[in-house]
This record gives structure tokens, sequence and C-alpha cells, in this order.
């Protein structure tokens, strides 16, 4: 008698398992999702980890559809889209909040590097014990550095122009310290 509804029962589950069918629509959503956020730059460029999530659960589920784990596929199918749409949403506020950052640091640049030429040609009037032909050529390329910035910045490429701002406020601040070093040096001298 046991050996009947044992049978059943195993017939009952093979005849539930092959109608369970893949989910389609889902699957085929959460590819086109994650091909999206994909192919957009600021969730590329700054949305990588979410991103990454979104390619991780795509993969999940393609494993699961094979494994024929139906309810699974479609669950991470949900997670693939969700992460795809959080990438893209999340790389459009951090692309924004890199052109304001950019926008504000520029700002401060070019006075920046202004007072640092006051600064040299001072010490160079006031006789300060400095290699001035290797100032002048660092003054240069941090000059060079915030004319990439702004390039940078003006064609949208707002991460690129953050990090050569970065650079170029390292170098004129580099500058300066030589300049104020070489100052508090001579006045101890006197």
């Amino acid at each position: 008698m046991k050996i009947k509804y044992i049978f059943a029962f195993c017939i009952f589950l093979a005849v539930i398992t092959g109608c369970a069918k893949p989910p389609i629509a889902e699957m085929d959503s959460a590819r086109e999702a994650v091909f999206k956020a994909e192919n957009d730059e600021d969730a590329v460029l700054y949305a990588g980890t979410t991103l990454a999530r979104a390619r991780d659960a795509l993969k999940r589920m393609q494993e699961s559809a094979d494994s024929k784990q139906y309810d699974a596929a479609k669950t991470h199918a949900a997670e693939a889209v969700s992460a795809a749409e959080k990438a893209i949403i999340d790389g459009k506020a951090a692309a924004v909040r890199a052109k304001d950052e950019s926008t504000a640091m520029l700002r401060g640049l070019r006075d920046s590097l202004d007072e640092t030429e006051r600064n040299i040609n001072g010490a160079r009037y006031s006789l300060l014990d400095l290699n001035y032909d290797d100032l002048g050529r660092e003054f240069t390329n941090a000059s060079n550095t915030v004319d990439r910035a702004e390039s940078d910045h003006n064609q949208g490429s707002y991460q690129d122009a953050l990090d050569n701002s970065r650079r170029a406020r390292s170098s004129i601040s580099s500058i300066n310290e030589k300049i104020s070093g070489a100052a508090t040096a001579s006045s101890s001298k006197k």
C-alpha cells in the first residue's frame, strides 16, 4: 500500500516538475536591463559595484534556469533588473556630483596658479635659495594639468577633470611648500 502512495507521489512530482516552464519574459527583461546598464557610460564609470551585482544576478538566473529551478531563476531575474536599474540611477547621480565637484575645484585652481606664480616671483626677488628652473618646470606642468582638467570638464569627462585637478592642486601645493620652507630657512639664518 505504501509503495502505491510513494509511486503516485513520484509521478505527481514528475508531472508538476515537467509542467514548470522557465520564466522567459522575466529572463528577457533581466538581460535587457543589464545590457542597458552596461551601455550606460555613467553606470559603468560610477556604479561599477552595482553593475557587477546585476551581472552576477544574471549569471545566477541563467544557472538556475539551466538547472530547471525556475522559481530561483525568476527571483534572480528580478534581482538583475533591480540592480541594473539602480546602477543607471546611481551612475547619473554620481555624474552630477562629479560635475559639481569638478566645477568647484576648477574654479579655484586658476587663482591658485596666479598666487603661486606671484610666490615664485617673490621668492626670486627675495633671493631665496631655490632651484628656480625646477620650480618653473613644476609650475608649467601644473598649469598644463589645469588646462587638461578644464578641457576634460568641458568635454564632460568629469572624473578625468577631477583627477587632473587633484594632481594640479598637489603640484601647486608642493611648489608653495618649497617656497615656504626656503623662506623659513632664510629667516632663521638672519
